[in-house]
């Protein structure tokens, strides 16, 4: 993460001398973040404050769905957007995703790290000496341990553990793994539908779990305190956060962690929607 972290100071510094010479004076530089970045962005911040006083970077965190939407429909003056999902800017802040090009938000990009999706958890989590990448499916469907799941409405690790679930069904030769942990967990039923060999998971409208071993928050890093507190056993979280609050972390294979350009043609056999646009394989 130390070379992401960087790279962002690198992008960062393109910006002091423009705001300088139009404001004439100390400015602010507003930038709205993943949650999954906020420890690494509080030290770009540092970094970048010392070596321009004269600027104030004001972070703030959110899903990256979110992130998105503060800026698209609340309107909110914001510098820099990062999020954890950067295909999620052309797809819904270029001018060609809107009307005649009218009101785009950005018209470029830049992909600075990598990470990996798994399931953070503490020594003290049930099972916690038992769970494995063999047995992580057996151990989560047990009727005492609770699961932490990140909005997939609002955070991209939400519908990313929703995709890494589904495609852990082929790679177990499994088929009724989203069904168990995920569908037979919530109200209103999550559906998946196949369609051109594309298995598509729609995300109803209202997002709420039947039952308390399941636990839903906004973005991933709001689990954080539960699993500390013991009030959540296993939270699917990116290894940089489980790293950076010193949880437990068990790494899944690559077939499905969505992390290996080497198999993103599997990941390709998933998808998720919701009402807002189909979001990104």
């Amino acid at each position: 993460m130390k070379g992401a972290v960087r790279f962002v100071i690198m992008i960062l510094m393109a910006f002091p001398l423009l705001f300088i010479a139009c404001s004439g004076g100390p400015v602010r530089l507003h930038i709205l973040e993943a949650g999954s970045l906020v420890i690494p962005f509080g030290e770009v911040e540092k970094e970048f404050e010392r070596l321009h006083p004269d600027i104030d970077v004001l972070l703030e965190g959110h899903g990256s769905i979110q992130v998105i939407r503060h800026i698209t429909e609340i309107h909110d003056e914001v510098d820099l957007a990062a999020v954890a999902d950067h295909s999620l800017i052309p797809m819904l802040m270029y001018p060609a995703q809107l009307p005649d090009g009218q009101g785009a938000y950005a018209d470029w990009t830049v992909s600075f790290a990598i990470n990996h999706l798994g399931i953070a958890y503490t020594p003290e989590s049930r099972y916690a000496d038992e769970i494995n990448s063999d047995n992580w499916i057996e151990i989560l469907f047990r009727d005492d341990v609770t699961v932490g799941f990140s909005d997939p409405r609002f955070d991209a690790c939400g519908y990313r553990a929703l995709m890494l679930i589904k495609l852990a069904e082929d790679y177990y030769a499994n088929p009724d793994i989203f069904e168990e942990l995920v569908v037979n967990n919530f109200q209103s039923r999550i559906k998946v539908a196949e369609e051109d060999g594309v298995s598509v998971i729609r995300i109803p409208e209202l997002l709420e779990p039947t039952q308390q071993r399941i636990i839903l928050r906004g973005f991933s890093v709001q689990l954080l305190a539960l699993l500390e507190s013991h009030d959540v056993d296993y939270a699917f979280e990116y290894d940089s956060v489980a790293k950076q609050h010193g949880l437990e972390f068990l790494e899944l294979p690559p077939q499905i962690d969505l992390s290996s350009s080497e198999h993103a043609g599997e990941y390709q056999k998933v998808r998720v929607s919701l009402t807002i646009a189909d979001l990104p394989r």
